[in-house]
């Protein structure tokens, strides 16, 4: 008899961020973009135009909500040791 699995959605929704913007990074690295750049832009605008359409990049990134993706952010960047 198997055991039943629990799964934290939230951990699971903030990995699948994190692993959407690692991909829209090497696609706007691959276009001759900034990164970062182009994403902290996107985030502090709104403006969608900061993300290239190539490879659906900007429709990736629009699956998340802009807090969503800043909570993902700021927690992973307060959890490092420095």
């Amino acid at each position: 008899m198997e055991e039943t699995k629990i799964y934290n959605t939230k951990e699971l929704r903030n990995k699948l961020i994190e692993d959407t913007l690692k991909e829209v990074k090497e696609i706007l690295e691959e276009r001759g973009y900034n990164p970062y750049n182009q994403i902290v832009g996107y985030l502090m605008s709104g403006d969608v135009g900061y993300i290239s359409s190539h490879k659906e990049a900007r429709k990736k990134i629009l699956d998340f909500e802009r807090a969503e993706i800043l909570e993902v952010l700021v927690k992973n960047f307060l959890s490092w040791d420095i």
